[in-house]
């Protein structure tokens, strides 16, 4: 049998979808369909269900899957044992990481990263739903530890402690007074984000082990995962408050676009990991990966 047709059945068996599997594995949807159809081919049988909405394996097609997952992964693994003889490993690796972490972690790893192991090309996929590693075809992932699965080994990236702030412009709060207390905010325009499950951000508020939890009104709702950027900008032109990570908002502070409000109140939280599946061998661009984060924590 050939391996390339092996792992165009793999794939797109956990895509559900030539296109899918095609987005994710880089080959093109007709490349991936002649690989099935040779396949079926060969082994006399229908592997997958196609109609013009899905393509879900048959039971043949899931029993194949079923055993055919973890022999491929053993023979990438195997094959990839010559890497770590190499002076630097080389290869692709795919990682998938919230919008935020894109945005807040990986700038202060990356470039000395890709600097180190110039061989290694690191793909990196932005999106804020929960995915499958290895149905996406990514290697490792990054998520905060309430979204971790627990088969997965999960190692620290990032500052280890973050907050969500708040803050407003000077000039919005001169117009309309400065809250002293979360519950004050129900009486403010606030800028509020929303979730890709349609859910509205929630905000939160920690002091002395006393959590106060409001659900204030404003005239702007954005989605948080591709438009948080208006947020900050309505915030900084003085149409209402804004509450968001640190690390976002830390820069307008600083410029003084926007003034702190309720810096007693504002949550703390544990940074995110970088996680991935277990498994005896890691490939070798991951290891490296791996390897580098926990040499740089303060990264």
């Amino acid at each position: 049998m050939d391996l390339g047709d092996l792992d165009a059945f793999l794939a797109v068996a956990r895509a559900r979808g030539f296109r899918d599997a095609a987005r994710i594995t880089g080959a093109s949807a007709s490349g991936l369909s002649d690989a099935v159809r040779r396949l079926e081919s060969k082994l006399g049988i229908r592997l997958l269900n196609r109609t013009t909405r899905s393509v879900a394996p048959t039971e043949a097609g899931t029993r194949l899957l079923e055993r055919l997952g973890p022999a491929l992964g053993e023979v990438e693994a195997a094959l990839d044992v010559v890497n770590l003889f190499r002076d630097r490993p080389a290869g692709t690796l795919k990682l998938n990481v919230p919008v935020i972490a894109a945005r807040l972690v990986l700038p202060a790893i990356l470039p000395g990263f890709l600097a180190a192991y110039p061989e290694i090309q690191l793909e990196i996929i932005a999106e804020d739903s929960f995915v499958d590693l290895p149905a996406s075809g990514c290697d490792a992932g990054i998520r905060y530890d309430e979204r971790l699965e627990q088969d997965m080994i999960a190692v620290p990236i990032g500052p280890r402690v973050q907050r969500f702030a708040a803050g407003a412009s000077a000039d919005y709060l001169a117009r309309r007074g400065r809250p002293e207390h979360p519950r004050d905010l129900l009486d403010h325009a606030c800028l509020r984000g929303r979730f890709a499950n349609r859910s509205l951000h929630g905000w939160e508020f920690v002091r002395d082990g006393e959590t106060v939890r409001v659900d204030p009104n404003g005239p702007l709702v954005v989605s948080l995962s591709t438009a948080f950027d208006l947020l900050i900008d309505t915030a900084v032109a003085g149409a209402g408050i804004v509450t968001s990570f640190e690390g976002l908002l830390r820069p307008h502070f600083e410029s003084g676009a926007l003034v702190p409000i309720l810096e007693d109140w504002w949550e703390r939280f544990p940074g995110p990991f970088l996680y991935y599946p277990g498994r005896r061998l890691v490939p070798a661009p991951l290891r490296a990966f791996i390897d580098y984060v926990k040499a740089h924590p303060a990264a």
